[in-house]
């Protein structure tokens, strides 16, 4: 029997000018001594659902939907039965104690205020039963008889974990409560918050947009964006595999998951007003489809105890290569297997790092995905089509490749213009005023000039770091799905790379392309790579995401890879 259930919960803002959905039906339900976590950005409606359960919320909210503890309703309540509940049965942990705490109350005469309304004590026994909380959250006594401000960020925490627990209720609701800390008090209070768990057997709806400190505690997590539930699952496989491309955002987002990587957000905001009738995250998501535009998804179950809202199904497959085998001729008549069996997948909007030595079979492989050469076993299935009969790279939102040599893939007798144009030319794309247009905007998002005169200007004029650039402008211009990066920084100095990496890795964020990263240096590919694939003689010998395949590696090639690595 669950100890708290919320069954289609909507709480609406009303405005003057519109109407804010801070939480548009959400269903959950807590086992007792469950950890269940609520996880999303700001504004997603995280602490509308617990003001919502605590019957907090203003005046100018509509409320439907249904909150139940042990099996009674409790949303529908008066003011003065709900009160009967509040620190007794369920009570919250507010994330900010300096607007929370009255700074004209001592904090230990705050935390006894809850224990003599509902408990119905002493003065004197509220005071000591204080005493014991405050040794509880691990903060000396002394500290009970200070204001709000004397006491630092975490001590105020501990005040306001103490002033819940006063009353022993059955549920503990955290909104926050490790936001404004530092690391060393969070893990404090994260530690603290475990042994209460385990000592007392505390139900916990614990919120936050840390999703790390969630996980650490949560057996299940919720994930909300725009007032709806888009993905639920048990923690680990929320964190390895997530599902809905909001959540993978989130995940690849944070820094203590991916810790080499360079951080990038979700781009974009959340819908503003009521009128957005489709998918709230469409305008964010980067595999959007017409059906998105039309109607929110519903949250549906899939395997493995998880659930998500996605008319895709979740992040959906972009490229498939199955059994892929490809040998070279050598002079004496043998045979060189540079790609054998390799199975590969690339999911919307993915990075995919394949790494190796020089010789791995890496760039072999690469031409291949981008139908550059073809395999003699095996097929390359780009969405849902072979792009050896489909020719992807021919045509708008298909495959690109830029090469690894910018002085070799771009010729010297071509201008800039005659370079980037060039695909558009050969394919037929738009009237001559259209392609020179995108050509200007291409060169536009490689932080390159449009004007005539650079346009003008041969390929063999431009530097090592600007022919690339124009390299990668000329992949642009074909506004590709999928982008293969084949060793594209070998050829430069280390201060050029670094900027033509950063640039490739956001272009990539901002338009949400999917990216094959094809590389030698393991370094840098941890600092733009959501999965890595490591290759070895022809053969895919590890796959992970970035951080495991860097901090647990499991094959041997994959340890003496990272091992290699030049200490600083």
């Amino acid at each position: 029997m669950s100890l708290l259930k919320v069954n289609n919960l909507k709480c609406h803002y009303q405005t003057d000018i519109s109407t804010v959905k801070a939480v548009d039906g959400i269903s959950f339900e807590i086992e007792e001594g469950e950890i269940l976590g609520i996880v999303g950005e700001s504004g997603s409606g995280k602490t509308t659902v617990a003001l919502g359960i605590m019957g907090l919320l203003p005046e100018n909210t509509a409320i439907t939907g249904d909150i139940f503890y042990r099996e009674q309703v409790i949303s529908s309540l008066p003011e003065s039965k709900m009160d009967r509940f509040r620190w007794k049965d369920i009570a919250i942990v507010f994330q900010n104690g300096l607007e929370v705490l009255n700074p004209v109350m001592k904090v230990g005469v705050q935390v006894t205020e809850p224990m003599r309304k509902h408990l119905d004590i002493s003065p004197d026994k509220a005071r000591s039963k204080c005493a014991d909380l405050f040794r509880t959250v691990n903060l000396d006594p002394k500290w009970m008889d200070s204001y709000p401000h004397q006491l630092s960020g975490g001590m105020r925490q501990r005040v306001l974990l103490a002033m819940a627990l006063s009353c022993d209720p059955k549920v503990l609701i955290l909104d926050e409560v490790t936001s404004a800390l530092d690391a060393f008090t969070r893990k404090e209070i994260r530690d603290l918050l475990v042994e209460l768990q385990k000592k007392n057997g505390y139900t916990m709806l614990m919120i936050s947009h840390d999703i790390t400190f969630v996980s650490s505690v949560a057996s299940r997590v919720f994930v909300m964006y725009s007032g709806r539930v888009v993905e639920t699952g048990p923690v680990k496989d929320i964190l390895v595999s997530p599902r809905h491309p909001y959540t993978r955002g989130l995940v690849h987002s944070t820094p203590d998951i991916f810790v080499y990587k360079d951080l990038w957000g979700i781009p974009g905001d959340f819908p503003a007003g009521d009128e957005f009738k489709g998918c709230p995250f469409s305008p964010r998501c980067t595999q959007k489809i017409e059906k998105c535009k039309e109607a929110p998804p519903d949250l549906i179950p899939i395997a493995g105890g998880r659930n998500i809202a996605c008319h895709r199904g979740g992040v959906a497959g972009l490229l498939e290569a199955k059994n892929l085998s490809y040998r070279y001729r050598l002079p004496d008549r043998k045979y060189l297997k540079a790609v054998d069996n390799v199975d590969l997948e690339v999911g919307e909007g993915e990075v995919l790092a394949i790494v190796g030595q020089t010789g791995s079979g890496k760039s072999t492989l690469a031409h291949i995905l981008a139908n550059v050469m073809r395999p003699e076993s095996g097929e390359v299935m780009f969405m849902d089509e072979n792009v050896s009969k489909c020719n992807y790279g021919n045509r708008l939102n298909g495959v690109q490749i830029v090469f690894q040599d910018p002085f070799s893939s771009t010729s010297n007798r071509f201008t800039v213009l005659d370079a980037i144009k060039e695909p558009l030319d050969i394919n037929k794309i738009g009237s001559k005023e259209d392609r020179l247009q995108m050509v200007k905007n291409a060169l536009e998002l490689v932080h390159l000039p449009g004007t005539g005169n650079f346009l003008s200007k041969y390929c063999g004029e431009l530097s090592g770091g600007q022919r690339q650039r124009v390299a990668l402008a000329r992949a642009m211009v074909m506004q590709p799905k999928l982008l293969i990066a084949d060793e594209i920084t070998s050829a430069l100095d280390v201060s050029t790379s670094a900027n033509v990496l950063r640039l490739l890795k956001g272009l990539q964020n901002r338009r949400g392309f999917a990216m094959i990263y094809i590389s030698h240096d393991l370094s840098m590919t941890l600092k733009i790579a959501d999965r890595i694939a490591v290759m070895n003689h022809g053969k895919i010998v590890e796959t992970g995401n970035s951080h495991d395949v860097m901090l647990s590696p499991s094959d041997e090639y994959t340890k003496r890879l990272v091992d290699s690595r030049i200490p600083v």
